[in-house]
């Protein structure tokens, strides 16, 4: 695997737009049809068995035990790998679009105010009034036809984003995601997009774009941010643009945050309230859900993250914010 990551137009070129191609669509076609979430079925199982094979074996000897659960590891690690991680050692998306990552604390700035205008915007269209929060009349079986609009658009623009063959499920297992600290994940070996049922319905476009992205195998957090984000604002419908600004304008607000907290402070003030009564919401929602399990899984999941090509764990998924002010240095939003 680490050979592999030397060799990203290899990667590029007989895995992700070849090998992958073929897996991913024999997945979607085996399992999108089902109304429920097959994957989640299968892990469910999965965890079942291994603790009944350790009970069985409870008296056996460690070292038997140890060989025994390092082979299922490898064959697990090889099938994920097989399946879909080797995404993760694609040609970054930066080259692909041509643009650099790097931007000035100016640059930042000036996006974000042309951001919070953009959604200041979109906000108002929907509520007509700048005090209310946005509550989405979506059925969730609705946002998922919804959601593919967003993507024949985009990929209308750029052919390496066509989405074919939906599978986007709600998760079977969404109480537990709220309580590890998940909105969503793809299931890398049914390749159904899993949406947490539980998170505020304001956000759940925006979630689901992401994992969408991931379907169509990109395996950067970041890039997936960027790509749901475009997904969602190039939507046809209001709410899926909504959930895209402020999806994209809370990354941006906090960025500016850690730097210059007045200024933060002054850039708050532009922002129609209704729009800060959603993040309330979120905050609330993740709130209520804290707890050790939360913490655990967090630092789980940043360290596997460091182990797949993502070297700032779980702070890669703010690092789209690189990838959108340099993508709209010449682009209005």
């Amino acid at each position: 695997m680490k050979i592999l990551t030397f060799f990203p137009e290899f990667i590029e070129k007989c895995y992700t737009n070849g090998l992958y191609i073929y897996i991913s669509h024999f997945s979607r076609t085996l399992f999108g049809w089902i109304p429920f979430s097959f994957g989640d079925i299968i892990y469910t199982l999965v965890i079942i068995w291994i603790i009944i094979w350790f009970y069985k074996h409870r008296k056996e000897n460690w070292k038997q035990k140890t060989i025994a659960a390092l082979n299922f590891i490898s064959v697990f690690y090889f099938f994920f790998n097989l399946l879909w991680a080797l995404n993760y050692y694609r040609v970054p998306l930066y080259q692909k679009l041509n643009i650099k990552t790097d931007y000035t604390d100016e640059q930042l700035i000036t996006f974000t105010k042309k951001l919070i205008a953009k959604t200041n915007e979109v906000h108002l269209q929907i509520t007509k009034d700048s005090t209310k929060k946005v509550e989405s009349p979506f059925a969730k079986d609705d946002v998922f036809k919804t959601a593919l609009i967003g993507y024949k658009n985009l990929s209308d623009e750029y052919s390496y984003f066509k989405y074919e063959i939906p599978s986007q499920k709600k998760s079977l297992i969404s109480y537990f995601l709220s309580y590890m600290g998940f909105g969503g994940y793809l299931n890398p070996f049914t390749n159904e997009a899993q949406v947490n049922s539980e998170i505020p319905m304001y956000a759940f476009p925006a979630t689901l774009c992401h994992e969408m992205a991931h379907q169509i195998g990109f395996g950067s957090e970041s890039e997936c941010n960027f790509i749901g984000f475009m997904s969602a604002t190039k939507n046809d419908n209001l709410y899926f643009k909504y959930a895209g600004y402020t999806f994209a304008l809370r990354y941006c607000l906090n960025n500016i945050g850690f730097k210059n907290e007045k200024l933060y402070d002054d850039l708050k003030k532009t922002v129609h309230p209704g729009i800060f009564e959603n993040y309330k919401e979120s905050e609330a929602f993740h709130k209520a859900h804290e707890t050790f399990v939360n913490t655990f899984f967090e630092a789980f999941y940043d360290n596997f993250l460091k182990l797949n090509q993502q070297k700032d764990g779980l702070q890669s998924y703010s690092k789209f914010v690189d990838i959108l002010i340099n993508y709209y240095k010449t682009k209005e939003l």
